[in-house]
């Protein structure tokens, strides 16, 4: 959420990032400015009368004391006036606090000023691209055929267990999962990042700290019993690791990453862009965290960027990366970089990977604050980003590394999946 001091002595700034985003309810900022005041104007009310109480009880036993109980019973009637006074102020100031609260909810973060204008991901800008397309035999086949061919995957045996979009890995298919896994973990925990192992369901607060909740609530499977819900992505558990924490600047950056499977109820669709591992309901992937000072968060979000890059020039991928323009960043994200290999079979751009940063947003939701150096309370700067998720991942390699002769596995990989060839 926006802090409301920031809300109250930015709102042309964030009127303009609203507008960038193409937010269709402005006139919210208003509402919140309002309603902040009248928050204030009654705490200060209520601040006066417990003053005035406080004061009294002082006045009444000193009174007693001297023998004075005429006066002190005078005193002690007011005193009663202002205990029901007093505690309507404070339903009224609920009420109001509540009010306001859920005001703040519905508005999403500020994009950087680096984030382009735009309506959709037909906007979105692209600030890098790297290696060479692979030209490929004209009988290639898309992820899905090769698959079947070499017996690596099973989309139908998947439906039969649970539905569509849970597929089944079979022999070096799920070898080569899991060796991207430990690929990928090795690589961000020799970057400086701390290996997690984290629930894989969660509940309401840790939904809502990072946004997914109100926000994506009918994208995420629901245990209604237990009232918890599977998650969509490590960041979710990884960040409410501090959730309601007062850090000291001494223990920042914070830098994490783990491994879990995600689980998204996406709107279905028919169509190659979606077929085989383009979009499931659930997929691995390996996720990178930070916690930082907020002076230091863009130069983090560069270092994450960077380090995903040398993981993909390893796996000899061709990708390119986008700045998302306003219509297409998420609620919670401040900037954010997506990372896209070309898939050479299908002839498009598949998304592997999301890096965003947060700036405070995800910190007010958190109650995720720290003590800089002269002591004073603050919130950090929160970042995540995909390092990296596995289906697109699988489908690029298979498309792009086949032969008339199999499917070469990049040499980066093969300490990892224990072959460098699927035959």
């Amino acid at each position: 959420m926006l802090v409301l001091q920031f809300i109250r002595e930015n709102k042309e700034r964030i009127l303009k990032g609203l507008e960038k985003r193409n937010f269709k309810h402005p006139e919210l900022i208003d509402k919140i400015i309002d309603l902040d005041q009248e928050r204030r104007s009654k705490q200060a009310t209520l601040d006066q009368q417990l003053a005035r109480a406080n004061q009294l009880a002082k006045e009444i036993g000193g009174l007693f004391k001297s023998g004075d109980t005429e006066k002190a019973t005078v005193l002690k009637e007011e005193t009663a006036v202002i205990k029901v006074l007093t505690k309507a102020l404070q339903e009224e100031l609920q009420k109001t606090s509540d009010a306001l609260f859920e005001l703040r909810t519905q508005i999403p973060n500020i994009p950087h000023e680096s984030v382009p204008a735009g309506t959709s991901e037909e906007d979105n800008q692209e600030i890098f691209k790297s290696g060479t397309i692979p030209k490929l035999d004209e009988k290639a086949l898309p992820h899905w055929e090769l698959a079947n061919k070499y017996d690596l995957i099973d989309f139908e045996l998947g439906s039969k267990i649970t539905g569509a979009g849970f597929p089944v890995y079979k022999g070096k298919g799920a070898r080569l999962q899991r060796g991207l896994i430990n690929y990928f973990l090795d690589k961000n925990t020799a970057a400086g990042y701390k290996e997690m192992q984290v629930p894989h369901l969660v509940n309401e607060a840790s939904g809502f700290g990072t946004g997914q909740l109100p926000d994506k609530e009918g994208q995420m499977y629901h245990v209604q019993n237990d009232d918890l819900y599977l998650i969509p992505t490590a960041e979710v558990p990884l960040t409410n690791l501090y959730r309601n924490t007062l850090l000291e600047v001494s223990e920042l950056p914070i830098c994490l990453t783990g491994y879990t499977p995600c689980f998204r109820r996406e709107a279905g669709s028919y169509g190659a862009h979606v077929r085989g591992l383009n979009r499931l309901h659930q997929f691995d992937k390996v996720e990178i965290v930070r916690i930082e000072e907020p002076q230091n968060g863009m130069e983090a979000l560069d270092n994450m960027v960077e380090h995903i890059k040398s993981i993909l020039n390893e796996l000899e991928l061709p990708y390119r990366i986008l700045r998302l323009c306003g219509g297409d960043i998420g609620f919670t994200s401040a900037l954010t970089y997506d990372f896209e290999i070309y898939s050479t079979a299908q002839e498009r751009w598949l998304e592997i990977s999301s890096v965003s940063t947060f700036n405070s947003f995800q910190a007010e939701r958190l109650q995720l604050r720290y003590k800089d150096k002269s002591g004073n309370k603050q919130n950090v700067h929160t970042l995540n980003g995909s390092s990296l998720a596995l289906p697109r991942v699988v489908a690029g390699l298979l498309e792009n590394c086949q032969t008339p002769e199999g499917i070469t596995i990049p040499k980066a990989l093969v300490p990892f999946t224990g072959f460098d060839r699927i035959e």
